[in-house]
């Protein structure tokens, strides 16, 4: 008996699926085999480097390693692209496209779109783009239980530049140091970009903010009140913080503007209030010192004359060092926060293009 039923289930193993069933089997192949084709998301690029109101575009493709196709047709493909953030605890969504279905979501609607150009192609362009788009983005591609991602680091070319308020050094919890970023044109900058910033040589004693919510301060000559002479140079990290109570300075970051930043010549020197309204009268406005940097730093601006910015501090832009004009570096040289109403200055102004 044990013998017959044996030889009954070979004979069931080996029996060949009715041709009525096949499509049947079709699907149970594509959901269970395990040696099938698996969906493979692939950026060409780690990196894309662009600029404050350019147009970029993020690569994303995605395929089969077996076939080598874009999808198996049996389902429909979600794409979703997401920023990560500093932490990578969380992610903010950006855009996500099913079939003929599209959306895009905060700061991104109307400037973001998927470029299409093959039918396995999940690259996303990003338009204007503004200074809080500088991340690394996460492309993930979805095809029934088959996913996988990429992901794409945007850089964005500009300029770190530290910055503490009139009140003085170390007057900044997190949020007042995001803030105080924002009125400067400028956002707080990442590690990357002070790091990048150190490797270009910015050299600053004085502990900041950082997007990541740590504090930190970049080092190029080591000294005693900054480390001590016998450390290594390097970008020193204090930690995290708490972002209500403890107070720093901040580094922010900057790129490039569309518009014109200008010395006004003026025949008299100016009081604060005075430059504010010269500005307005040439149809411009007082410059903020996000612009001073951007203009010094992306556009080789270079000017002796001191001027007021739109925060009350006076400064003035050196690319060419040179005897009475910071003649040790290239620069922009911080005068201070002068009394408004008696001191007398030029003044810096910022049109910007329609």
């Amino acid at each position: 008996m044990k013998s017959l039923l044996f030889l009954v289930l070979i004979s069931v193993c080996w029996a060949e699926p009715h041709r009525d069933n096949s499509s049947l089997d079709h699907e149970r192949i594509i959901h269970v085999q395990e040696n099938g084709p698996r969906l493979l998301v692939v950026a060409e690029q780690a990196k894309i480097f662009s600029h404050r109101g350019g147009n970029v575009t993020l690569p994303c493709k995605f395929y089969h390693e077996h076939t080598s196709t874009a999808g198996s047709g049996t389902h429909k493909i979600r794409v979703k692209w997401t920023k990560l953030t500093s932490d990578y605890l969380k992610e903010v969504d950006v855009f996500v496209a099913m079939g003929h279905h599209r959306k895009s979501y905060g700061s991104y609607q109307g400037r973001v779109s998927l470029r299409g150009s093959s039918e396995n192609d999940a690259s996303l362009i990003i338009t204007n783009i503004i200074l809080e788009d500088y991340g690394r983005y996460k492309c993930e591609v979805i095809e029934g239980l088959e996913d996988d991602t990429a992901v794409v680091a945007l850089n964005l070319e500009g300029v770190v530049f530290p910055y503490s308020p009139r009140l003085g050094r170390y007057n900044l919890n997190f949020h007042e140091a995001q803030r105080a970023c924002l009125d400067q044109d400028s956002v707080i900058a990442s590690f990357d970009q002070l790091y990048d910033a150190w490797r270009s040589g910015l050299d600053w004693c004085n502990a900041g903010w950082l997007s990541d919510g740590s504090v930190q301060y970049p080092i190029t000559k080591p000294r005693e009140p900054c480390g001590g002479k016998n450390t290594v140079p390097g970008v020193r990290n204090y930690g995290f913080w708490d972002k209500d109570r403890s107070r720093y300075d901040v580094f922010c970051f900057t790129s490039n503007f569309n518009g014109r930043f200008y010395y006004l010549i003026h025949p008299t020197k100016l009081t604060y209030d005075e430059a504010v309204q010269a500005c307005l009268k040439d149809g411009a406005q007082i410059a903020k010192v996000g612009q001073i940097f951007a203009a010094w730093k992306l556009l080789g601006y270079d000017r002796c004359d001191a001027g007021w910015l739109a925060d009350g501090s006076v400064r003035y832009p050196i690319s060419r060092p040179r005897k009475r004009c910071s003649p040790n570096e290239a620069a922009v040289r911080f005068v201070g926060f002068p009394d408004k109403k008696h001191k007398l200055y030029g003044v810096y102004c910022f049109r910007a293009y329609n």
